[in-house]
């Protein structure tokens, strides 16, 4: 059964769904999840609540703040240190409604959130089982790899324009998350996290509107999971990470979850970084819903 929910979260309302078993006799478990970078819960997680429900879990799913659903401004706006923080007010939503036990949730993220439940686990001994898929882990790594020195000088002068702007008055100014641009056939990683968001809206009518503040470039440089990961035990992790992941690097993924203490669990999954998503979703879904039934 999914309902529709509303919650509070340091006075912005986010919104979403509550999954509960159909043959609940009591208080079930939980798992808290949102999506990754911009995307919206209409673009798969129904997928993965549904696979979970079905194992007796309960699930709150919502759109993190400025997006989708929820409530929240600037538009499209990205704070990572605020969508952490999310997961806390979510947990405490979920330890309020009867359908849930309170002392018995988990939470599952994925790239730009897989490295938010990290460190959300780390901070909130609430969480009693983390699941970090293809996480997003530091954006300093992350800048230095995919960028040239070059690209990376002219990327700091657009934020410190955009922040200039913004000093005067002016809005961030807006860019497209990712495009599928022919002239540009060299840039195969935008054009690869295009077609995964197109299949969402095409199939799904996701309302994703494929815009990013350049502000929300600017938060992300406060983005660094590895520091936490030591922090998350005892809390139980399992980390899922795709072979050849050229969007949330698979080295730097490993090297966290190496980083982590016991308990702990890895699944490598061949394939690119939308595998777990589409063609791999039973393995992605299945390994997740075993990890949160046995722990929670």
């Amino acid at each position: 059964m999914r309902t529709d929910i509303a919650f509070d979260a340091a006075g912005t309302t986010l919104r979403g769904w509550l999954y509960v078993p159909a043959n609940a006799s009591g208080p079930c478990p939980a798992v808290v999840m949102a999506h990754g970078l911009s995307a919206l819960k209409e673009m798969g997680l129904d997928d993965y609540a549904e696979v979970f429900v079905a194992a007796g879990l309960a699930v709150l799913v919502y759109d993190n703040r400025n997006l989708g659903a929820s409530d929240g401004t600037p538009r499209d706006e990205i704070d990572p240190v605020a969508q952490r923080r999310d997961y806390g007010h979510a947990i405490t939503f979920a330890q309020s409604r009867p359908e849930i036990d309170p002392q018995r949730i988990g939470i599952w993220g994925t790239s730009y959130t897989g490295g938010l439940v990290l460190m959300a686990a780390a901070l909130d001994r609430r969480v009693k089982a983390v699941v970090s898929q293809v996480p997003y882990i530091s954006a300093f790594e992350s800048t230095q790899k995919a960028m040239s020195a070059e690209a990376r000088i002219e990327y700091r002068k657009m934020l410190e324009q955009d922040r200039w702007e913004r000093a005067s008055g002016a809005a961030s100014r807006i860019v497209t998350v990712c495009e599928d641009d022919p002239e540009k056939p060299g840039d195969t990683t935008t054009r690869m996290s295009h077609r995964y968001f197109d299949h969402y809206v095409r199939t799904r009518g996701a309302p994703w509107p494929n815009r990013l503040t350049v502000n929300s470039l600017d938060l992300r440089q406060e983005y660094e999971a590895m520091p936490w990961m030591p922090r998350i035990s005892p809390t139980p992790l399992l980390m899922i990470v795709a072979e050849e992941d050229r969007i949330t690097a698979t080295d730097i993924a490993l090297r966290a979850f190496y980083a982590a203490r016991e308990p702990k669990e890895l699944l490598v999954i061949p394939g690119d970084h939308y595998i777990p998503y589409l063609d791999r979703f039973a393995d992605s879904s299945g390994a997740a819903r075993d990890f949160f039934v046995r722990h929670l």
